[in-house]
């Protein structure tokens, strides 16, 4: 198909390698970095804290401005009563996604900020989210199960705190180190799916909150952030070490798809990956998960060699998880958690420096018609 104007679009499905934007916030070019900082530096030397404040401002903090910035959004961590009212009134059955997403929705209207589309507004309304978005996760957790939500801890530090929420006991410095480190790895990755609806909604003039509502909607879908909550399930019913390549190789004949490999972008596996795999295998020895560790590299193994795909970062975020007791309902809210921090800082971008998003399709229906004038009925 031509146009007026010239030679016929390129048709990419899924959209894959199509440019559809500038970014300063994060690349992938030459292994991931976020505003310029490879993402091994930022694990090894920084907290998550330090690491959205670098995404949402552009710069690490001095010391002085990380002090400030933890506490305004450690001063967030408590919901309005009518969230809070909400959560317990939802069936118990509603997914932590839904329900974080409804919440999200709700906490727009008791910000007053919510309009002001400013640098300086979307900049305090994500300090807010940053806060807000855990707590979230924690009381419809607990009040799903018919119990009491965990007040936050201002002295705690944003992973500790969460875990504190969950768990109702303080965490060890090694477990908050390692959730941490999940949480700087899952908190920006250039146009992902989600992070491009929430630049496409953005790009419509529509505010922070309506971009992260429609955020989360994106990673809820098993294709993109919903696969880590799917590791543990596909590790236990591969039943360990002795059955693990049975099972896959009869998985691989029905075509089942087996969750936490591949990846759009990385062919040769996702650095972030290599990077969480042996902290995960750490803590999932020290709390006797040894065998689904065992199980994971068999299976790895696997493939790599009948299929040629190498795991994502979901594969040891879910081990991860699990070795720290958490439940699998919590580990896609927990990715919202990370990357409200990466998804603000490209709606900040986006209405800096906006273009409505609006691309073409390929029609594929029935040619020019005329409707019929009579006997039609």
């Amino acid at each position: 198909m031509s146009t007026a104007s010239g030679p016929p679009p390129i048709y990419s499905p899924g959209l894959e390698g199509v440019i559809a934007g500038e970014t300063a916030i994060s690349t992938i070019e030459e292994g991931l970095c976020y505003r310029g900082y490879p993402v091994g530096e930022l694990v090894e030397h920084c907290t998550f804290e330090e690491v959205a404040f670098l995404l949402l401002y552009s710069e690490l903090p001095k010391r002085t401005e990380l002090v400030e910035f933890r506490k305004r959004v450690a001063a967030n961590r408590h919901l309005p009563q009518p969230l809070r009212t909400l959560l317990h009134t939802l069936p118990n059955a509603t997914s932590g996604m839904d329900s974080l997403r409804s919440s999200i929705s709700v906490l727009a209207h008791f910000d007053s900020d919510v309009n002001d589309n400013s640098r300086a507004a979307n900049i305090r309304k994500a300090e807010r989210l940053l806060g807000q978005i855990p707590s979230a996760i924690a009381d419809q957790y607990h009040f799903s199960q018919g119990a009491m939500g965990v007040a936050p801890r201002p002295d705690l530090s944003h992973g500790a705190n969460f875990l504190y929420m969950i768990r109702g006991a303080e965490p060890s410095a090694e477990e908050t180190k390692a959730f941490d480190v999940s949480l700087i790895l899952y908190a920006e990755h250039e146009f992902n799916a989600s992070t491009f609806t929430t630049r496409v909604v953005a790009s419509t003039e529509s505010d922070l909150h309506s971009s992260i509502v429609a955020g989360v909607g994106a990673l809820k879908g098993a294709l993109h952030g919903g696969a880590n909550e799917r590791i543990m399930e596909l590790l236990h019913d591969a039943g360990g070490p002795g059955t693990a390549e049975a099972w896959v190789m009869d998985a691989l004949a029905k075509k089942r798809r087996i969750m936490g490999f591949g990846h759009r972008i990385y062919k040769a596996g996702d650095v972030r990956a290599g990077i969480l795999k042996p902290i995960a295998r750490e803590l999932a020895d020290a709390a006797g998960f040894g065998k689904y560790e065992e199980t994971a590299e068999i299976v790895e193994g696997i493939m790599a060699r009948e299929k040629k795909l190498y795991p994502n970062l979901d594969w040891p975020a879910g081990r991860l998880y699990n070795a720290l007791g958490l439940k699998n309902s919590l580990y896609t809210p927990i990715f919202v958690m990370s990357r409200v921090a990466g998804w603000s800082a490209h709606v900040i971008e986006q209405h800096e420096h906006n273009r409505l998003i609006r691309p073409r399709s390929r029609y594929t229906g029935p040619g020019k018609r005329t409707v019929p004038t009579a006997d039609r009925w």
